[in-house]
């Protein structure tokens, strides 16, 4: 009984503090978008330039995350955790100092790129403390820390800036990166990989079809929420009538709303994620109706607001439960795939979400995220019958190494 407890919690303390890792890693990615404009202006560039700033943690995240933890599968995670915490920790030291532009722009790229392979660690990491029953709150613990990047450390990170200056934001980060390195280093166990686990052979699997197909549900579920999302503030002045502090309560809403979504999708990734994922789709595709249809009523939009968040957030858990699952072997490279699946999709929805609005006004951006989350329940459905090759078995990462 004692171990048991014991046991216990040791993985609420890794838990914990991989939640911690996510949260800052969040906070730093965020920080740009609530002080674009304070940026723009002390380093003397556009706003549009500024948003680059953006983009290179995306890219860096979707491409350099695979890409790292491709080089780094043979290595234990702790090191792959502490080592990517610490670089980390020195790319956000560059804008807290003096950095220029284009040192600015290279160190998001390499923020966003050790922040993808921070994920996938952690992941592995996560699903080798609990039991095999609870891998998909463990999995949602490590995304909910993102999440409320978004909820609450980006607003408190922009009152900062607005404070003390977007340098001292990201002064910030580094020092709360600096305990979270600590908390890391002292708790972390060993997770080592497999000795038959090889980077080429784990490609061949985390890149199998059905796990390229599972993610393409991320991709489309993601992009039909942002294709509307990223227009939140433009609909709501347009269409629901709602200029200034107020629309900062939606903004809330979607926050808020993420975050309670991840960490209550765990629970249902672990009961049927294949049945989530499609349950996720539809709740986006109804959400957004009504945004569409209702829009005009600041009730029902804010209730579309939260719909979107908390079905959409919700679907997060679950497409990491199902590509670890079907991609065996290759699970501590497939652990980084769901989240440059999402990062393309919200690229892709607000892409495609401009062109509406361009095109047609700006409901017809939520219009477009209708049809996009439409797709994604069709390919969600096809992709439930997916099963992980008998060979290759369908057990949860890290189960190796269960305390």
């Amino acid at each position: 009984m004692m171990s048991n407890r014991a046991a216990t919690n040791r993985a609420g303390a890794v838990l914990a503090v991989l939640f911690a890792g996510a949260f800052v890693m969040g906070c730093a990615e965020m920080l740009v978008v609530g002080m674009i404009d304070l940026i723009g202006a002390d380093l003397q560039v556009s706003i549009a330039a500024a948003g680059a700033l953006v983009t290179a943690n995306a890219l860096g995240l979707a491409i350099g995350g695979p890409l790292l933890t491709f080089l780094t599968t043979r290595f234990d995670r702790r090191r792959v955790l502490l080592v990517a915490t610490s670089v980390f920790l020195l790319a956000n030291l560059l804008p807290a100092l003096n950095a220029d532009y284009p040192v600015f722009l290279v160190a998001r790229v390499v923020i966003g790129a050790v922040q993808g392979l921070f994920i996938a660690a952690a992941m592995v990491t996560a699903t080798s403390v609990v039991p095999a029953d609870r891998t998909g709150r463990a999995m949602a613990v490590v995304i909910s820390g993102f999440a409320t990047s978004s909820a609450l450390g980006l607003p408190l990170g922009t009152l900062l800036g607005q404070a003390v200056g977007w340098r001292g934001s990201f002064a910030a980060v580094v020092a709360v990166t600096a305990v979270v390195l600590v908390m890391l280093f002292v708790l972390l166990p060993s997770v080592p990989t497999g000795a038959d686990s090889g980077a080429i052979g784990q490609a061949r699997h985390a890149f199998a079809p059905r796990v390229l197909a599972v993610l393409f549900v991320s991709f489309l579920t993601f992009a039909g929420m942002l294709a509307a999302i990223t227009y939140l503030v433009p609909f709501l002045d347009e269409v629901t009538g709602l200029t200034g502090p107020v629309v900062t309560a939606y903004l809330l809403i979607y926050g808020v709303s993420t975050t309670l979504g991840s960490i209550a999708g765990g629970r249902f990734a672990d009961a049927n994620a294949a049945r989530m994922l499609i349950i996720g789709a539809v709740g986006v595709a109804i959400s957004l109706a009504v945004m569409l249809v209702f829009g005009a009523s600041p009730w029902l939009a804010a209730l579309a607001v939260l719909g979107v968040g908390l079905l959409g957030m919700a679907t997060g858990p679950s497409i990491q439960h199902r590509v670890v699952t079907l991609s065996g072997p290759g699970a501590p490279l497939a652990a980084s795939l769901p989240a440059s699946a999402v990062n393309a999709g919200i690229a892709f929805g607000a892409l495609v979400g401009g062109a509406a609005i361009d095109a047609a006004g700006v409901s017809y951006a939520v219009l477009a995220g209708i049809i996009i989350a439409l797709v994604a329940v069709a390919v969600a459905w096809a992709t439930s019958f997916l099963k992980a090759p008998a060979a290759v078995g369908a057990e949860p990462v890290g189960s190796e190494s269960r305390t």
